[in-house]
């Protein structure tokens, strides 16, 4: 594959999870992405598989959206389920807290921007005959930063760990790398450039904001390739979910400190700011009896 920011082949390169984050959080930056083996354990992916399964038996595939392009990039065959805090108890009380994906967050965020928090947590399940996704940067989600290129901060990323083997022929992710350094993000390089993240179950794949990527066509008739995307951005920015106004006060009371944080129930401190989300310019957790 040839990057369209970098002219040369560049595959998609993998870790182990015991490697030093400055490790993993450079290739990143060389590359816009990078493959964590065995993110999760595989009591981990049974568990949180089990918890999640009920619940998606009643999602139907396809898009909620009105916008007809939402609709295709949301997918036909494609179900997705939020609010996973309610669902699973693992994913509240241990992916959530995961002090790699901590430490992801604070050497992708800390220094420039400050405080985090997460986006959306989200099941993406693709199903036989789904058609790929177009590709497409998660920082456009903030047109200001988008609009940036290269230059702007790294206001958002995001973790995709699979839940099921990931595949090329049942939908694996398509990665373009080097494209988060691309002179024009005008330009989206064609679905043929890219590389599929394969990826057995537990595996995840860190990426940049800025780069292209796009869920893969399930070529398959009876696989469905499941992730939970956790997205995770600088704290001045709004999430994708109104976590705080969707979880009840005692659910939130069983979870760590640090996750109630990256769901909007403590204040946040971006680099320069007296502090955001408070109460009374006070700790809002103090206020909420956290």
């Amino acid at each position: 594959m040839t990057s369209t920011a970098a002219g040369r082949s560049r595959p998609l390169r993998k870790v182990a999870r015991s490697t030093e984050v400055g490790e993993i959080l450079q290739i990143v930056a060389e590359d816009g992405a990078v493959i964590i083996g065995g993110f999760l354990s595989a009591d981990q992916v049974r568990r949180f598989n089990t918890e999640l399964d009920p619940a998606l038996t009643g999602v139907s595939a396809g898009s909620q959206h009105w916008n007809p392009i939402m609709q295709e990039f949301h997918g036909a065959n494609t179900k997705r389920m939020t609010g996973l805090v309610a669902q699973s108890p693992t994913f509240g009380g241990e992916v959530l807290d995961d002090d790699l994906l901590h430490a992801l967050g604070e050497g992708t965020f800390r220094d420039r921007l400050g405080d985090w928090w997460l986006s959306t947590g989200q099941v993406i399940q693709i199903g036989p005959g789904n058609r790929p996704q177009f590709l497409h940067r998660d920082n456009e989600n903030y047109p200001a930063f988008a609009a940036m290129g290269k230059s702007a901060p790294e206001v958002c990323a995001n973790l995709l760990v699979a839940l099921t083997d990931f595949t090329e022929a049942n939908g694996a992710t398509r990665v373009l790398p080097g494209t988060h350094l691309a002179d024009d993000f005008g330009v989206r390089g064609a679905p043929g450039e890219t590389v599929a993240a394969e990826m057995n179950a537990g595996d995840a794949l860190y990426f940049s904001g800025k780069v292209l990527h796009g869920g893969g066509a399930n070529q398959t008739h009876d696989q469905c390739r499941r992730a939970v995307s956790i997205a995770i951005q600088a704290s001045f920015l709004t999430p994708e979910e109104a976590h705080a106004l969707l979880i009840d006060r005692d659910t939130i009371r069983g979870l760590p400190a640090r996750v109630q944080k990256l769901l909007g129930f403590r204040s946040q401190y971006p680099v320069g700011s007296p502090g955001l989300w408070t109460a009374d310019a006070k700790e809002i957790a103090d206020q909420l009896g956290l």
